[in-house]
């Protein structure tokens, strides 16, 4: 499958308020056509370097828009797991075995939603490391598409400088996710085989939710980076990933279809 028909599939499957978030791929490739098909275009003309500096421009309208996008999922990301750390020490004061008024009953049922929302909330950051991928790869591939058509050396210069913008660094949300992780595990201890079992179980359930969503673009993810022929200096990104149990218990086996 061409890429384009895999970041529109990544749209679909991602949160509906992310959707106009992503790379205007569709728009700079009849860009790119419509620059290399005009035969008055002369590599080094005056007309041929307006047409570039058009491009250049929206590529970089493309990445303030990425940027913006990722900052602020991820100061909320920031804000909603310091909340959720202490809506577990408040229920924990108060409905645990050593709490002002112990109810393994009302225990159970609000550290019950806690670990729904926990869940969701890896999905939503997972999500956003792949979000980070996604367009990534377009970048690189549009650019590849310029520099073979017209002849450009944009790519390398223009990637040097993607590669130092805000929405590739995930460092961030990735030790996040971990930390998400570790609380699963020492707020909610299982055994590692009941885990997967409950997280394949939740993938089912979620249906159109979350969890759904992030397998699926996990899995198309995939796909786009095996599909990839291209190395060295301008190679596609790696699955730039968290180190991630959970991840990979579900990421290339999950009963969920993506198309």
């Amino acid at each position: 499958m061409k890429f384009g028909k895999r970041l529109k599939q990544q749209i679909q499957e991602t949160l509906p308020g992310w959707r106009d978030q992503f790379l205007s791929y569709k728009e700079l490739k009849k860009l790119v056509r419509s620059i290399s098909s005009a035969p008055t275009l002369l590599n080094g003309s005056f007309e041929y370097g307006r047409a570039e500096e058009e491009f250049v421009y929206l590529l970089n309208n493309e990445i303030e828009k990425f940027n913006a996008f990722f900052m602020e999922q991820e100061e909320d990301f920031v804000i909603r797991n310091k909340e959720l750390q202490q809506r577990i020490q408040r229920v924990i004061g108060k409905w645990g075995p050593n709490g002002n008024h112990p109810s393994e009953a009302d225990y159970k049922e609000e550290m019950a939603k806690i670990r729904k929302d926990i869940v969701d909330f890896h999905g939503e950051m997972v999500l956003l490391v792949n979000y980070s991928n996604v367009n990534y790869t377009g970048l690189a591939k549009i650019l590849k598409k310029y520099d073979k058509r017209t002849g450009g050396l944009l790519r390398l210069p223009f990637i040097q400088k993607v590669l130092q913008q805000p929405f590739f660094t995930t460092d961030l949300i990735s030790k996040l996710v971990k930390q998400c992780e570790s609380t699963i595990d020492a707020v909610f201890p299982v055994e590692d085989e009941e885990r997967t079992r409950e997280a394949r179980e939740a993938i089912i359930v979620a249906g159109e939710g979350i969890f759904r969503n992030t397998v699926a673009a996990l899995q198309s993810m995939q796909e786009i980076r095996r599909g990839s022929s291209t190395y060295g200096h301008f190679s596609l990104p790696p699955l730039n990933l968290p180190d991630s149990e959970l991840i990979q218990s579900v990421q290339l086996n999950s009963p969920i279809p993506t198309v």
